[in-house]
């Protein structure tokens, strides 16, 4: 418990205790945003999101990575239910899962990024 007991501002108060996620919730995000927080994994979904669907090989390709990065790379978010496969014959393609947020690849992630640069700047 917080040992400033009254608040300066209860409103405002009131207005954060809505917003602040439960920790379970905040949790599930922070697992989330730990496992996207590797290069090689944030550059796997930058990769799939362009193309829609590549084989390992390719990915390696795109990435300049070794196929063992990107295999362990896409097992990671395959297993956080980011990615899926689908295997035609000996072949097997990945892409973003059906569910994967738009905003978040589109806005939120490289917006992160854009804060980081300006924070580093600052200092």
């Amino acid at each position: 418990m917080a040992d400033h007991a009254h608040p300066v501002d209860p409103n405002a108060v009131s207005r954060a205790r809505d917003r602040i996620p439960a920790p379970a919730e905040a949790g599930r995000v922070t697992s989330v945003l730990t496992l996207i927080a590797d290069p090689t994994r944030m550059r796997l979904l930058f990769a799939l999101d362009a193309a829609e669907e590549l084989c390992v090989g390719d990915l390696a390709l795109a990435l300049d990575a070794s196929e063992d990065a990107v295999g362990y790379g896409l097992r990671m978010l395959r297993t956080a239910g980011l990615v899926t496969r689908r295997k035609d014959g000996r072949m097997v393609f990945y892409r973003l899962a059906q569910g994967f947020p738009e905003p978040l690849r589109q806005h939120c992630l490289l917006q992160l990024a854009a804060l980081s640069n300006v924070s580093h700047s600052e200092t």
